[in-house]
């Protein structure tokens, strides 16, 4: 149990990665709409909701695949040598965040 504490686990993924399987997620609901539109009249209105609920229930298990791949793909394990390592300050700030200012 103690050779956890000789790993670091840092995660690389930035919204670009993910920014592709967005759009064409919407792209899936924005079609899915039209068809429900082009469906939609008094005497078929079930056909269009079954329609839309048919897509989206269909279509979330491959986003939902695509983003939990994307993100293990992007999850690096690297080996840190314990007398190498230093271990920052709780106070110090964390690069790119600024110090809050007193109040009062």
């Amino acid at each position: 149990m103690n050779n956890f504490h000789n790993y670091r686990l840092r995660c690389t993924l930035t919204f670009g990665d993910i920014y592709g399987q967005i759009i064409i997620w919407l792209i899936v609901i924005f079609l899915s709409l039209a068809s429900a539109l082009a469906l939609w009249s008094s005497a078929r209105q079930i056909y269009a909701l079954a329609t839309v609920g048919l897509i989206l229930v269909l279509s979330l298990p491959f986003l939902l695949f695509a983003f939990v791949t994307t993100l293990l793909n992007h999850i690096e394990v690297t080996a840190v040598e314990p007398a190498t390592e230093s271990i920052p300050p709780a106070s110090a700030n964390l690069p790119g965040q600024k110090p809050t200012p007193a109040v009062g």
